[in-house]
């Protein structure tokens, strides 16, 4: 029998000082049986990094046409295509073509790295394309936070991030690999 999907309860608030954007966001996150606590915390972490009233968590792993995360204007464009991991040249031509900006969070350390230098000299004519890396001890301190009801305060300025729940700090360093043109 088939796994259901773990619902996350999570209040997020965003304190973003280089975009002025200032909100709390109460998100019902799925976590898709397959996803470890590292990918959800990425996910997480995307949102807030791009935190808008019109950003929306989609269906993720269940599907292969749809990003983790996307922001689509009033009348229906993608504005934003947001996807985690290390997908394809094909995936990233693809969605590059269907939204205004698309940004990559690649992570996994060595194994990010590696898929990055097979795929960087395909990437250079998509120029709505952005890839932000996390570092794999980045992610694995995210990892730790990851709770079924959180309670996420994020930082960001001046391109450092601070990830606290309760007591507890993280702090990431995105790390750009391509900016968008």
């Amino acid at each position: 029998m088939a796994q259901n999907a773990t619902i996350y309860k999570i209040e997020l608030s965003v304190s973003d000082m280089g975009r002025h954007y200032y909100e709390t966001h109460k998100l019902t996150v799925a976590k898709h049986p397959s996803e470890t606590d590292e990918r959800l915390m990425v996910r997480i972490l995307a949102f807030a990094l791009n935190a808008h009233e019109h950003l929306e968590m989609t269906k993720g792993l269940s599907t292969d046409s749809e990003p983790d995360i996307w922001q689509k204007s009033l009348s229906g464009e993608i504005d934003l295509w947001v996807a985690l991991g290390l997908p394809s040249e094909k995936v990233m031509r693809q969605s590059s073509s269907k939204a205004a900006r698309v940004i990559v969070y690649p992570y996994g350390g060595r194994v990010a790295e590696m898929w990055w230098d097979k795929v960087r000299n395909g990437t250079t004519r998509f120029e709505n394309l952005q890839i932000i890396n996390f570092t794999e001890a980045d992610t694995a301190a995210l990892a730790q936070l990851a709770n079924r009801a959180m309670k996420l305060q994020v930082n960001i300025q001046d391109g450092d991030v601070m990830v606290s729940v309760d007591e507890t700090v993280v702090y990431v360093t995105p790390d750009i690999w391509k900016g968008a043109a």
